[in-house]
């Protein structure tokens, strides 16, 4: 084989190489684009529902307002990611203190309105938690294709910002699963033994 048929095979090889890498972080793109718009709609329902808890009149009138406050903030407009992730945090931890006390979620629960919120809460923040997770990986992913050599010296990435990770305090508060505050659940057998 001549030598110009080798060199014609590398130049082949790199051109396909830097075509699947390019179509990869094109992939990834369009990844974080999905995974972002999922948290966003997450986290904008997690707010929803913390306001038609705080709405609801079934709580204390502080705990409503704690909530409420909270929940329009993260509703609220925002400048950058960073204060995104401040105002959502703030909301975690609006409700983990709303629900530190289990006597607010039982109240919650005693009503079939309540309880039917508390089950949208309890999804919400599981789905929150989920969405950044998803969106994190993304972000990932993205990263350590674009930390390769040749990406970076062919900018194969084009003017597209790097990606940063979406951090916020994403903990589920305590005492809003279901299972936990069935309000009465022994009464009827205690009054079957009573006669």
């Amino acid at each position: 084989m001549p030598w110009w048929f080798w060199i014609a095979v590398v130049v082949v090889l790199i051109a396909g190489y830097l075509a699947a890498t390019s179509n990869r972080l094109d992939r990834l793109h369009g990844r974080l684009d999905v995974t972002r718009a999922a948290l966003d709609a997450q986290l904008v329902r997690r707010a929803a529902v913390t306001l038609e808890i705080a709405a609801s009149g079934l709580l204390d009138p502080a705990t409503s307002v704690l909530l409420a406050s909270a929940a329009h903030e993260a509703r609220a407009g925002f400048g950058d990611d960073a204060d995104r992730e401040v105002v959502e945090s703030r909301l975690t931890v609006a409700l983990r203190a709303a629900f530190a006390d289990p006597d607010e979620a039982e109240t919650l629960a005693a009503e079939p309105t309540g309880r039917e919120l508390l089950s949208e809460l309890e999804a919400a923040t599981n789905k929150v938690l989920l969405a950044r997770r998803f969106f994190n990986d993304a972000v990932t992913a993205t990263l350590a294709i674009r930390r390769y050599r040749l990406v970076r010296w062919l900018r194969l990435a084009g003017h597209v910002g790097a990606p940063t990770f979406f951090e916020m305090d994403d903990g589920p508060p305590a005492h809003v699963t279901i299972a936990e505050v069935e309000p009465n659940a022994g009464a009827p057998d205690e009054a079957a033994d009573v006669d």
